[in-house]
């Protein structure tokens, strides 16, 4: 996968991020529709991590493979 696509994924997920907060009902949080946006902004989260892992794996396997 090249940087340019895991860039990509990372900005949809910080629009998912943005769209979620928008659903959030503050007065109350954790009832109704509030609780999916978390779990989709949780979940969100979980993506931009994981494909920061990835992607530094990446540079050290690159290194790895240089020397």
């Amino acid at each position: 996968m090249s940087r340019t696509l895991s860039i990509i994924f990372i900005v949809l997920a910080l629009v998912l991020i943005a769209y979620n907060v928008t659903l959030v009902d503050f007065a109350d949080p954790f009832q109704g529709n509030s609780i999916i946006a978390l779990i989709g902004i949780m979940a969100s989260l979980c993506a931009i991590v994981l494909m920061l892992l990835f992607m530094a794996s990446k540079k050290v396997q690159k290194k790895v493979n240089e020397d």
